[in-house]
């Protein structure tokens, strides 16, 4: 089976996650200096058990790691500048020359090997400020400071970046309201007003930045990043259908203003039951015509809903606790349904509802690696499961490219080693780089190929014919 010429294969990786020097070169703090146990605890300071404030050294090692994804054949790589590199507060007059510099250094060096840059603006790492000065995107002055921070990036990686993507995973800010919106009020206190004004400025934002992109940058594609919460009735019961749809209409919503230019009908219904009145204005509602190139998501499982709660088996799941498990499906160690036909359908899903191209930005699987040392002296990882889940899902894009979808291209989650969102932990591993850190940050730092580097390798170099059906 043999991909589209064009078919950008890659990995991606999220500032906070592996750049550490999190206090050099003039860097302001993040929201996630703050976090180091993922999203069970805020921090007033950062803390020395928080492992992002090291990360894996990227920021000193970039070149090494950048070297190898080249060595796999990486078409693409997908990282996110962190905004307090560039504006260390969000509202500094003048953009940080230093922070602007290091992310030249890091285009340049994908550019030399023939990769396509692909850089998510905002990926969780909020300038810790505007958290506390605003209460993050719950405020409408962050629209103003969050274009500014696009129209610098903009004119300076203009003639070098071509895609784009405005927010990672916006939706979660439903889920996680403070790594995703920088809103510091404690999730249980805030209002479902509160909550989808703030969602709603992101949206605005994010037009705003589609417009920018578009006027400065005519060759460019700028996109959306939708976190694909794939849903399965329990049963077959109209009740657990229905439940679905409600659910589904948690993700869609974000996609569907991005994608179509305004709020879809089914929001007004979602509004009125929970005492939402937005504040929208007249400037927001053009705005929000600016829609975006391409659609991008990230996809790891699928769950099952039901409108009886007390029905069936939790997931377990860091972000949607209330999905239930199917029992169709293995799980990974870490309880996540492991679904490749559910990419298929994601993506047709997707794409019947908007015809615009696909990204699949994010996929993978975290697992517990261990280093093994081979005959002839060398370490490795023996990771045939990650191979396994790899080969299946993308033989499920394949499937769906047959099926007519439109699809830009794949970059695989952590495509080294990195600091894990959900619990700030290094023993959830998804890449095909093993990082010689543990969980108290204790190691070398060294990088070993996995057995996965290879098969990756493998599968770019022949265009996905060698994958397994």
């Amino acid at each position: 089976m043999r991909f589209p010429e064009k078919f950008l294969w890659g990995g991606a990786t999220a500032a906070n996650q592996c750049e550490g020097a999190y206090n050099e070169d003039g860097k302001g703090l993040s929201i996630q200096d703050v976090l180091p146990k993922g999203f069970k605890l805020i921090t007033d300071e950062p803390t020395a058990d928080n492992l992002k404030l090291k990360g894996i050294d990227y920021y000193h090692r970039f070149k090494e790691d950048i070297r190898l994804f080249a060595e796999m054949g990486f078409k693409v790589y997908r990282f996110s500048i962190a905004w307090s590199r560039i504006y260390p507060t969000g509202e500094e007059e003048q953009p940080n020359e230093a922070g602007l510099r290091f992310y030249d250094e890091v285009i340049d060096e994908c550019l030399k090997y023939g990769i396509e840059p692909l850089v998510t603006i905002s990926h969780y790492e909020t300038p810790l400020a505007l958290a506390k000065k605003y209460n993050g995107w719950a405020d409408r002055r962050l629209i103003d400071l969050y274009v500014k921070y696009c129209r610098t990036l903009f004119e300076r990686y203009k003639k070098k970046v071509k895609y784009w993507i405005t927010f990672n995973e916006i939706n979660s800010i439903i889920h996680q309201p403070f790594m995703s919106g920088a809103i510091l009020t404690p999730k249980e206190q805030l209002t479902q007003q509160d909550l989808y004004q703030a969602i709603h400025h992101e949206l605005v934002a994010s037009a705003r930045a589609v417009k920018l992109a578009h006027e400065l940058m005519p060759q460019a594609m700028i996109g959306c990043m939708i976190l694909a919460v794939t849903i399965y009735p329990l049963t077959p019961n109209p009740d657990d259908i229905i439940e679905v749809m409600k659910l589904e209409r948690n993700t869609y919503l974000f996609a569907d203003v991005q994608v179509r230019g305004e709020y879809p009908a089914y929001a007004k219904r979602i509004f009125e039951e929970n005492d939402i009145h937005l504040n929208i204005t007249n400037q927001d509602k053009e705005d929000l015509k600016n829609v975006v190139d391409f659609v991008s998501f990230s996809y790891y499982s699928s769950n099952c809903a039901s409108a009886d709660p007390t029905k069936g088996e939790p997931t377990g799941s860091n972000m949607t606790t209330n999905l239930k498990r199917n029992p169709y499906s293995k799980v990974s160690e870490w309880g996540w349904q492991i679904d490749p036909q559910g990419l298929r359908y994601t993506l047709n899903r997707f794409y019947d509802r908007y015809q615009k191209p696909l990204f699949i930005v994010e996929n993978g699987l975290g697992a517990n690696d261990e280093l093994i040392m081979q005959a002839d002296g060398s370490y490795t990882v023996e990771d045939d499961y990650r191979i396994q889940y790899m080969n299946d899902h993308l033989v499920q894009v394949s499937e769906a490219i047959k099926d007519g979808v439109d699809v830009l291209g794949y970059t695989a989650w952590g495509c080294i080693d990195l600091v894990s969102c959900s619990t700030a932990e290094m023993k959830k591993r998804y890449g095909f780089i093993y990082v010689d850190l543990d969980n108290d940050g204790i190691g070398s730092m060294q990088r070993y190929k996995k057995k996965s580097f290879d098969w990756y390798k493998n599968v770019i170099a022949t265009n996905g014919e060698s994958l397994i059906e």
